[in-house]
């Protein structure tokens, strides 16, 4: 989808964007080709729309049926796009070492039980928020794994590495399933 940027001074585009993307989010929805025309096509969306949402169905887009449009699109734009990030925040020179508590130890952990089912080497820890021995000895193999000083610490390029891994990791696994 293009930059919102690009629509600006645009409506009907915009509105058969938003349409296209509620259509392509739910099947029940008309499919429509944005051409910036007005005409039976879009006509036919709307009212389409405007009848599932229970407005009166002209296929005129008025200021009710463009906000209800509007409200859809967004829910159907944010069911399309990747998931939002998390971004970890360790201050600058923060090391997590073994036998301290944290609350990213729990994000470590889990995402190192997944990875241990990927990479034999890597040992499955317990969710306990501790680094203790068995988080340590899964963190100190991932790092020999990613060619990092095997520390069995979570430092930021240690984190850098697992966000990196666990991702690409998963979707693979994903694309098994």
């Amino acid at each position: 989808m293009r930059p919102k940027e690009s629509f600006i001074g645009q409506p009907i585009r915009s509105l058969q964007t938003m349409l296209r993307t509620i259509a392509q989010w739910d099947p029940n929805y008309l499919t429509l080709v944005p051409d910036g025309i007005y005409g039976p096509e879009t006509m036919k969306s709307v009212s389409h729309f405007q009848r599932k949402h229970g407005l009166p169905i002209t296929g005129v887009t008025d200021q009710s049926t463009w906000e209800a449009i509007v409200a859809v699109f967004d829910h159907a734009r944010i069911q399309q796009e990747e998931a939002h990030p998390l971004h970890v925040i360790l201050n600058p020179g923060q090391v997590i070492r073994k036998g301290e508590r944290h609350p990213h130890v729990y994000l470590v952990q889990a995402m190192l039980m997944y990875l241990s089912e990927i990479y034999e080497s890597v040992g499955q820890p317990g969710m306990t928020g501790l680094l203790d021995d068995a988080t340590s000895d899964a963190l100190a193999s991932f790092q020999a794994l990613s060619g990092l000083p095997m520390t069995g610490h979570l430092d930021k390029h240690t984190w850098k590495h697992l966000a990196l891994q666990y991702p690409l990791a998963a979707n693979l696994q994903a694309s098994f399933d």
